[in-house]
Order: structure tokens, then sequence, then C-alpha cells
């Protein structure tokens, strides 16, 4: 289970939440214009727009979880078990395996209406990376450095591509009935309520945020979705970088999963893994883990992006503490 955001702030970040209850061994990973990406079914490219991200590399082949590219465009695969579907390879169509489509994605867009065209008449195959690695049941969040968003689900009803108006994606349901839930709390306030029940009588209010008491606060999938929407849409603006990135970490901890609070399995737990986020102008990757609450981050254009070869940097998950005295 996984939370994606975009928020805007002067710039926008992008990023997200990983909900699992194993690490996989992920690292940071760019993959530089000039490393040839070879697709199943599609043709090969050998120069590209760069890209940066969390991800495993198998087979020299960079399998991201999500990522963005040097033009300010980002995508997160999130899980989708249960509505996910994906269809043998079609002739005539793009067939794209679920697990090539960060890369096909942020390889070739500079905007999410490019996003979309690439879109145009894809298909996403139902293949394989490997005999050990089958294709994971997911959907898609792109958006870009002016704030748009879409979201991508293939299901039995064929290849969807919705906009995206709240900029945020869980897991279940499909996304048009995370908006229908979303509806239910247009009431919710970072203010305190009227008082529409008995407007001629006083009644004490006991608490403070009490415009918010009916938020959802299970580790759920849709009511993530709208406490990430809500916290998201009530973030301040920072006055630089460093408080915006720190904003845009606040809100993925408004739906972070704690170790011990969402069993899976006989005394297994799923916990949020890390958490990420991008500058999507300055092409700056920041991310956080379980066990460390630094703030790290990775600029890819400290890095040579007309290389050939993966640049990777182990994920820093060493908890560390400033002593004052």
């Amino acid at each position: 289970m996984c939370t994606s955001v975009i928020y805007q702030a002067g710039d926008s970040y992008f990023g997200r939440n990983l909900d699992l209850e194993v690490s996989l061994g992920q690292q940071v990973v760019i993959t530089p214009r000039d490393m040839v990406l070879n697709f199943r079914e599609l043709p090969t490219l050998e120069h590209h727009y760069a890209i940066i991200g969390m991800a495993i590399v198998r087979d020299n082949y960079p399998l991201y979880f999500d990522g963005i590219n040097e033009k300010g465009v980002g995508i997160a695969g999130l899980n989708f078990d249960g509505p996910a579907h994906y269809f043998p390879v079609q002739e005539g169509k793009k067939n794209i395996a679920s697990f090539e489509l960060v890369p096909y994605i942020l390889a070739q867009a500079s905007s999410v209406a490019e996003a979309k065209e690439l879109l145009t008449n894809a298909n996403i195959a139902n293949i394989n990376f490997s005999e050990k690695m089958h294709a994971a049941p997911l959907h898609w969040i792109v958006a870009d450095k002016t704030g748009a968003s879409i979201t991508v689900e293939s299901t039995t009803a064929g290849l969807n591509v919705y906009d995206n108006p709240v900029g945020v994606l869980t897991n279940n349901p499909q996304f048009p009935d995370q908006l229908v839930n979303l509806s239910n709390y247009q009431s919710v306030s970072p203010a305190d309520p009227q008082n529409t029940l008995a407007p001629d009588t006083t009644l004490p209010v006991y608490s403070r945020g009490f415009g918010s008491r009916f938020l959802p606060g299970g580790m759920d999938s849709e009511s993530r979705f709208v406490k990430a929407a809500f916290a998201k849409m009530h973030a301040p603006v920072g006055n630089n970088e460093v408080e915006n990135i720190t904003n845009y970490f606040h809100i993925l901890q408004s739906v972070e999963q704690q170790k011990g609070l969402d069993e899976v399995g006989p005394n297994t737990y799923e916990y949020t893994i890390y958490s990420d986020g991008s500058n999507l102008s300055k092409g700056i990757f920041y991310y956080r883990t379980y066990d460390n609450n630094q703030i790290n981050a990775v600029d890819m254009h400290k890095e040579n992006l007309a290389s050939t070869t993966l640049i990777t940097y182990p994920i820093n998950d060493q908890q560390k503490i400033e002593y004052q005295n």
C-alpha cells in the first residue's frame, strides 16, 4: 500500500510513501541520457531524458518504483491488486510491460500532456520481468512541474487515463471511486465548523481542530486518500527550498504507516519503508526512511547525465541523532 502526492509551493514537489512489509533492496538510481533502454515490444531508445528515482537494479535494468526526469515529469507506481488487469500483447498497439512504464514515460515526456500522447493506443502487456519476478499489479500517477497530474489504470475495461484534480493517489478502489468517496468529506476544514445544527444555540467546542473531527484515520487506502488530500490542500507554502521540502514530507507523514499497526500476515506488518519527494524544476531527489528521519538528497544535475551507465547511491538508512550536550 502506498501514497503519492504532487504539492505546489512555487516549485512543484512530487514523490511517495512506499508501504510494504519487507524492504526490496532499493537504492537511488540515475539513468543517464545515453544509457540504452531496451523494451520488450517497443523500439530501443539510445538517447533520452535523464531519470532519477528509487529503484532496484536487475540485469543492469532499473526497475523504478518512482522517479522524475530532467524535464520536470514524475511518475510513481502504486499497488492496485484486484482491479489491475494486464492484457496479452496486441498487434497494432504500443505494448508496454508494467515494469517498463516508468522509464517509458520519463525517457520521452516533458509534460503530462506528452505523457498522455505516449499512452495513446497503448496496452499494458502481461509480461513478467523474469521467471522469478512477476508483473506487479499497479496503477500510476504522472505529474509535471506545472502541477498537472493524471492517473493511469489498466483494468478489464482497458487502459484508462484520468485527469487527477487532487494530485493524490493511493491504492484501491479505482480512481473515479476514490473521487466519489472524497465528496463525503467536503465539509472537513482546518477551521472550527459553523453551528448549522442549532444556529440560535451557543454550543461548546471542547477541542481545537474540531473542523477535522470527521477525517478518517485508518491505514486503508480510502482513508489515506482523504487524509493526504486534506493535508496537501492545506499545506503552507514555505519561504525557501528547505521549508518547502520539509512541508512536503509532513504531508506524506500524515499518512505514514508505523510498524505494528497494519498486520498483513502472522506477526508480519506493513510499514512505510521510505518516503521520497523531488523538486521537479531543480531535479533534486530527496528521501527519508523508516529508520532514518534525516532528509537525504541527490542532485541529478551534479552527475554526468551524458554517460552510458547507471549511477547508483545506496540508501542512507542509519538514524542520525544530533546531540546538543
